[in-house]
């Protein structure tokens, strides 16, 4: 409910679950071999967790770090337990069910606390989540669209959200269309650092219970999940706050979102993400619309409109290594007396990548990003833009 890049916390935590190299419970299969035969690629001698993550099963620990400079470095941990069909008869390519439970911490005094579970059913069909999440997270309010800037530093706000989701994703026959329906309900309480409330932020906003539906179609025709080389993935979802379904106030929201990868030669790829988001009358000032691109601080560049769009080229010199180079450009807008209506940021960087686990074409790496700002690192999993 706070910000996109927050929220990719505990997916990304689920799914860094599957590429740790132990497990408290040791369920991998103890016939397989030495811990070389299980983390060493056989064929090119390089660290490799394809063996690993092929038979993974039981509760494994999980810690991985926060870069997000809204929210200041840190780390998120969890213990999360991967429930694989042991049997030999799942199928390829069908995600195992997945459940965590952890927190998170920075050093700008953010807390959270949170459990989930992704569920996989109907031979890989259908797809849940269930979720709960308590957080009070230390943000800074830049103001909306053409709204003048609080100043450099923003305004000191701290909100504490309490709720859970619920909800699935339904393949359509054997289509590359997924139809999905996700119910939140939370209350949040903010405040604001020297109880100061600017014209922007209407007093409403500082206590709310937020109850919403989020029907949502997406197609999907990537090639791989974690870090794909071709298809497109195509998303458009509206969230619905209504009185009816537990919220103080009806308003909405409503984001599509189009990625696609493409080979250009047999080492050199692009990928090419567009995104826009708009909000109705009522939206609460911190689920306005922002700017998401690497290089740009989550939720400094928001308006009742956002949207963003972002190259990638990755060059794959080396069976294990490749390099990263991006760039990208954003607008947030706002109805506004004021000439300049509009926020406008770029934003670019460059990264490498590493094959971790190669049956599977599992990248990881650190992506170095510049914008308006200071330089922002990110740890990167599979891609930087991932989507469940």
């Amino acid at each position: 409910m706070i910000s996109s890049s927050l929220k990719r916390i505990p997916v990304a935590i689920l799914m860094l679950s599957l590429s740790m190299t132990a497990t408290a419970e040791e369920e991998i299969d103890k016939t397989a071999g030495s811990w070389s035969e299980q983390f060493i690629d056989v064929d090119d001698g390089w660290f490799d967790l394809s063996s690993f993550l092929d038979k993974a099963h039981g509760f494994v620990p999980v810690i991985s770090p926060i870069t997000e400079p809204a929210v200041g470095y840190g780390a998120v941990g969890a213990l999360v337990f991967v429930d694989r069909d042991t049997s030999g008869k799942e199928q390829a390519g069908v995600r195992p069910n997945i459940a965590a439970v952890g927190a998170m911490a920075t050093d700008n005094g953010s807390r959270g606390k949170f459990a989930a579970h992704l569920g996989t059913w109907m031979d890989g069909n259908l797809r849940t989540l269930i979720g709960i999440a308590d957080a009070d997270i230390n943000l800074e309010f830049f103001g909306l669209g053409g709204e003048r800037n609080l100043g450099q530093q923003g305004l000191d706000y701290t909100i504490a959200a309490r709720g859970g989701v619920i909800g699935g994703s339904y393949r359509l026959g054997k289509s590359p269309f997924w139809a999905g329906l996700k119910y939140v309900r939370a209350t949040t309480n903010v405040s604001l650092v020297g109880n100061s409330l600017p014209p922007q932020i209407p007093s409403l906003d500082l206590e709310l219970n937020l109850g919403a539906l989020t029907p949502s179609l997406t197609y999907d025709t990537r090639d791989n999940f974690f870090t794909p080389t071709h298809g497109l993935y195509l998303d458009l979802s509206a969230t619905l706050f209504r009185q009816s379904l537990g919220s103080d106030r009806d308003f909405e929201k409503a984001t599509f979102t189009a990625i696609g990868y493409q080979p250009l030669t047999e080492n050199l790829y692009l990928g090419a993400r567009a995104s826009g988001t708009v909000s109705s009358d009522g939206t609460p000032f911190y689920l306005r619309p922002f700017v998401s691109l690497r290089g740009v601080q989550a939720m400094k560049y928001q308006g009742e409109e956002a949207a963003e769009i972002e190259a990638e080229l990755r060059w794959q010199f080396h069976p294990r290594f490749s390099l990263v180079g991006f760039g990208g450009a954003g607008l947030a807008r706002s109805e506004s007396r004021l000439e300049d209506s509009e926020k406008r940021v770029t934003s670019g960087g460059a990264g490498f990548r590493y094959l971790l686990a190669r049956r599977h074409g599992l990248h990881m790496g650190i992506d170095v990003a510049v914008g308006p700002d200071d330089p922002i690192f990110y740890v990167v999993f599979g891609t930087a833009w991932l989507r469940p």
